[in-house]
């Protein structure tokens, strides 16, 4: 049976705005239950978000070929913020989700040797090629950051800080809200600013993700 190509277009759109809603309603949700995912690390070592059930959990995305994540690593901010979670019984999973086709690809054994030079004390990287965990999170910028708490609660989504610049001078004078967000939620308190709006260089999501 043919169907008029104004039908078949009309149901076209609908399918895609089917899709479209569907891929909204899977991405994280401030005070929710954080998405469950499960990725390879550099080193080709299976990661889910089950192994640290009970433990507080950051999420950062990373690209290292972008202005905004060469700022708080060069500055160092990155480091420590990452030292300061970890010295407290903190995971932290860095994730890339820039796609392989993309200039800013690094293959993993590469990340690792930048996260490495940098001094990076994060936990775990995760390589996110296909963009399933970035798109499950909402993931938009490079740095991205997500605080999950024991309860495997999203206590926290947005940017590492209040300065939204490139420009390492800001550091200084900038909220890090995922120090505040962690500090918080580990007492036991609700965090006070649980959501800002994340700044950066958009992601690279692979087209095979969509």
């Amino acid at each position: 049976m043919k169907f008029p190509i104004t039908i078949l277009s009309t149901l076209a759109l609908a399918a895609g705005l089917a899709a479209a809603g569907s891929a909204l309603a899977q991405s994280a949700v401030v005070g929710q239950a954080a998405p469950a995912f499960t990725a390879k690390d550099t080193s080709g070592k299976t990661v889910s978000l089950a192994d640290f059930k009970g433990k507080h959990v950051v999420l950062e995305w990373v690209n290292p070929g972008c202005p905004y994540v060469q700022k708080h690593y060069d500055a160092k901010n990155m480091q420590a913020t990452q030292q300061a979670a970890t010295g407290k019984g903190v995971v932290w999973l860095a994730v890339n989700t820039t796609a392989a086709e993309h200039g800013d690809y690094l293959p993993p054994a590469q990340l690792a040797a930048w996260m490495k030079a940098q001094g990076a004390s994060a936990t775990a990287t995760l390589m996110d090629e296909d963009g399933k965990l970035g798109r499950a999170y909402g993931a938009r910028t490079t740095p991205h950051m997500y605080v999950i708490d024991g309860a495997g609660k999203l206590v926290y989504a947005g940017a590492i800080d209040s300065k939204p610049s490139s420009r390492a001078s800001d550091i200084a004078t900038a909220t890090n809200h995922v120090n505040v967000a962690l500090a918080e939620s580990l007492a036991g308190k609700p965090v006070s600013t649980a959501s800002t709006r994340a700044y950066g260089c958009t992601i690279k999501y692979s087209n095979a993700g969509e």
